[in-house]
């Protein structure tokens, strides 16, 4: 038991107001070694990575779920599409069917979007890099059909604003995640040399600048989307181990953007 405050304050009060000074600085030394005793450690201790890490995973699915259904009929294509992102993931049993759960409790009518979000941003809103892979996953999802509909835009226009992303911002993720598909396609064709591959355009969305942009600011975006895509970065700040695949598959995309535009621009 801590009698430190006592002490000091009841001798201070005493010099200063005599026994009642006394009395009074007790009681205000008490206060100071009650807390003291208190273990503010854990106030302050942070919150089981495990558990911001099922939540994201548990979100992800649900919130791909609701997309599938945003136009009023899920369609094959987007069932299809969430069950490659499972294999893509290595999902199998227990964690499979925890996938499927999520993405049935999404597209069924009681889902509610915003309360499901509600969690998910107190534990991720300080966390930029995580929340821009949630959107970028359901972005993914959006576009398994070739297109984003106005219902799934509307649908990521809502996820924009809780986390206060405006929609242009979501607009241009939308443009940067579509141009990053063709890469990663058309590295599965064998590289650039494909007639069918992304173009110089599509290259500079991937970076996210214009085709106007200097050296230095194609740098600092490429420098900062691989900060931002770095799977070990976002394991530490909650992102499932499962998914690092998606990260790392981001990570060579924007790879395969810049080493497009520097040759382009000789640097």
């Amino acid at each position: 038991m801590n009698i430190t405050g006592k002490i000091i304050c009841g001798g201070i009060g005493l010099l200063l107001g005599g026994p009642i000074g006394l009395l009074l600085g007790i009681w205000i030394g008490h206060s100071f070694d009650k807390g003291l005793n208190q273990d503010f450690g854990r106030i302050f201790e942070p919150k089981d990575p495990s558990q911001t890490q099922q939540l994201f995973f548990d979100s992800t699915f649900a919130v791909m779920g609701h997309l599938a259904k945003a136009d009023g009929v899920v369609k094959q294509i987007e069932i299809d599409s969430a069950e490659q992102v499972m294999a893509k993931l290595g999902l199998s049993g227990e964690k499979r069917q925890q996938a499927i759960d999520a993405f049935n409790l999404g597209k069924s009518p009681q889902f509610d979007l915003q309360v499901n979000l509600r969690e998910f941003i107190v534990n991720c809103a300080r966390k930029p890099s995580l929340v821009q892979m949630f959107l970028e996953i359901q972005i993914l999802s959006a576009t398994a059909d070739g297109k984003v509909s106005p219902a799934e835009l509307q649908i990521l226009y809502q996820i924009g604003d809780a986390f206060r992303i405006p929609a242009f911002q979501i607009d241009r993720l939308i443009e940067m995640v579509i141009a990053q598909q063709s890469f990663y396609r058309n590295g599965q064709s064998g590289g650039y040399a494909s007639t069918q591959g992304p173009s110089i355009e599509q290259a500079y969305q991937v970076l996210g600048v214009s085709q106007d942009a200097s050296k230095q600011e194609i740098k600092r975006a490429y420098r900062k989307l691989m900060s931002q895509h770095h799977p070990d970065k976002l394991v530490s700040k909650g992102m499932p181990e499962e998914m690092i695949k998606v990260a790392t598959e981001k990570s060579q995309e924007i790879q395969s953007a810049y080493d497009m535009v520097k040759k382009q621009q000789g640097f």
